[in-house]
């Protein structure tokens, strides 16, 4: 049953007393494993359990402040009635986690979903920060489909260096500039020393902070939620609100599948364009969007590019960071520049529509959020590129690139992997130009394996030193969020799955033409089948473990990058049948 929004109604049975309800043997050993934790039954017969799934861990800066917001939300969940159950996932980390964390998103998924499945959570809060963690999160909350908050764990505390507040987008200026002579090893490493004053994840406009964005966007956090920073002490006060909710969220049943609707996936990309987010979110969107059933597909990005301006000034597309951001009115205030373009009576984890959570006035902050009539920049921040080169698509993000090469024709010079390429970019014999095309292969998600952030292909030391900052750069790779330039990425199909980009050889003419959607080699269709019956098969697939598992069933860019066994939802989380909660328990 369902009210007037469309959210559940009130009263919705616990999930939770199939496991606990009844004088049998399974009740009696579900009850005595909380009570060994010294939780008399008063504490959970009756009331919601709420899960913390904390993706928590050293080895991850953005996340390693999680212990401290996990007690915020269990504060909140028992202030409301609950009983917080916290519980460990693995967690994904950019900087330290080889060969890339893209390769174990869906492994992660898989970890999220499957303990909320087999554990007794009438809700659940997710606690995700780093790039790979949050949609991950989402994605596995998604397909187990019981009520799910999600809370981001917020920027870090801005570097300074030079007397300039820097983000880690700077990082890939100050390399060029090493390389190319003008900033000595000295200063390099004084900038190694300041670049990471405190936990959480990238302070700009990066795929951590994109998702987090994206997250508010969807309707799956607290309004506000998004961009508090993580040292800031409102971060702990809006953990505890949403510990709060997800009990009034068990009790309402009110679960992923009721907010996450197709409006909603139209909102977080208008916000994701809006804020000139990272490329990454594209491939996490259209992942999320099939774990429900949404039918999203890669040319809806171009579509809703094609009408949505820059009207947030952060790096890398602008110049602030996103504290300054937050200080302007977060995410409600760019949503309210938003709202003509929205569908703000879309549902969300508040159980009111997204026109609720808006302020009444717009921000008061020109400087970083602007209006749809006078943007930072126009539309088509992003644009979706097909031709004989990517014919199931690719994506460039326009608003970091350089405009004059948006239009662009040039002869390829092909690395046939990043071996080859970091063999070879550097080699003063290398036949590049400034209007040579810089190719990468094999660099896709069965070809990397797991699609690394490989797109930003340096630009030649020789061409550098000659005043070269941009060249246009096609790959079936990712990007960086906090990276620019005019990068095509994710180019599907990719090589390793027998994409034309296999097929390109050095000087061949490359077309790009971004705007128009275009992007084409100059040769016929003839001419590309004679060279691939030419084509041998190179490289070996991994031979045990996740890996084998990931290259044998992952999808291409254009659907997600998902498991194909993962595509879609679980089984009604509330009909399990009673024979597995009934039956006797072994091990006892």
């Amino acid at each position: 049953m369902t009210d007037e929004r469309g959210a559940p109604a009130q009263g919705h049975p616990l999930r939770s007393a199939k496991w606990f309800a009844g004088d049998d043997v399974p009740p009696f050993i579900h009850r005595s494993a909380l009570r060994a934790g010294g939780w008399p039954r008063s504490a959970f017969e009756g009331r919601p359990v709420v899960g913390i799934c904390n993706s928590w861990s050293e080895a991850v800066a953005c996340n390693m402040h999680f212990r401290g917001l996990a007690d915020s939300v269990r504060r909140g969940v028992l202030r409301a009635g609950g009983l917080p159950l916290e519980f460990p996932t693995i967690s994904l980390g950019e900087q330290l986690m080889k060969p890339t964390t893209m390769l174990f998103r869906n492994l992660m998924s898989m970890d999220v979903e499957e303990s909320i499945r087999a554990y007794p959570f009438d809700s659940v809060v997710l606690l995700g920060g780093c790039d790979k963690t949050t949609p991950a999160q989402l994605m596995g909350a998604a397909s187990a489909d019981v009520p799910a908050i999600m809370l981001t764990g917020g920027t870090a505390t801005p570097a300074v260096f030079n007397d300039r507040q820097i983000g880690v987008g700077n990082l890939w200026k100050y390399v060029d500039e090493v390389r190319a002579g003008r900033m000595s090893m000295a200063e390099y490493e004084r900038l190694e020393a300041s670049a990471s004053p405190s936990m959480g994840h990238c302070p700009d406009m990066g795929t951590a902070s994109t998702m987090a964005a994206i997250v508010e966007g969807l309707g799956m956090t607290l309004p506000g939620a998004a961009a508090i920073p993580a040292m800031d002490s409102r971060r702990m006060q809006i953990a505890e609100d949403v510990g709060a909710r997800a009990v009034e969220m068990a009790r309402e049943g009110l679960r992923p599948s009721h907010v996450l609707t197709p409006e909603a996936f139209d909102n977080a990309i208008t916000l994701m364009l809006a804020v000139g987010g990272s490329t990454n979110a594209v491939i996490h969107l259209l992942a999320i969007a099939r774990r429900v059933g949404v039918d999203l597909r890669l040319d809806r990005f171009h579509e809703l590019s094609s009408r949505t301006p820059l009207v947030v000034n952060v790096r890398p597309a602008g110049q602030h960071l996103v504290e300054q951001v937050f200080h302007a009115g977060g995410i409600p205030a760019v949503l309210k520049a938003l709202e003509p373009l929205l569908h703000v009576e879309a549902l969300t984890v508040t159980g009111r529509p997204v026109r609720d959570g808006l302020p009444e006035k717009p921000a008061d902050a020109p400087e970083v959020i602007a209006t749809l009539d006078a943007p930072f920049q126009g539309p088509q921040g992003l644009a979706v590129v097909r031709g004989n080169l990517a014919p199931n698509g690719a994506v460039i993000k326009c608003s970091a690139a350089t405009p004059e090469l948006l239009d662009h024709r040039g002869p390829a010079v092909v690395f046939d992997n990043m071996p080859d390429l970091l063999a070879r970019y550097d080699d003063p014999d290398l036949p590049v130009t400034a209007d040579s095309v810089l190719v990468l292969r094999s660099a896709g998600p069965k070809g990397a394996p797991g699609m690394p952030e490989w797109g930003q292909l340096p630009i030649p030391t020789r061409l550098l030193r000659e005043g070269v900052t941009d060249m246009v750069r096609i790959s079936d790779a990712r990007m960086s969020g906090t990276s620019f330039g005019t990068c095509v990425l994710h180019v599907s199909p990719e090589s390793a799955a027998d994409g034309p980009l296999g097929l390109v050889q050095d000087g061949d003419m490359i077309h790009l033409d971004a705007l128009a959607g275009t992007l084409s080699v100059e040769l016929t269709a003839a001419e590309l089948e004679q060279r691939r019956q030419a084509v041998t098969e190179t490289g070996a697939a991994p031979a045990r473990g996740y890996a084998a598992l990931y290259v044998d069933h992952v999808l291409q860019a254009n659907d997600g990058c998902d498991l194909d066994f993962l595509v879609g939802r679980s089984e009604d989380p509330d009909s399990e049948p009673k024979a597995l909660f009934r039956g006797w328990v072994g091990g006892w």
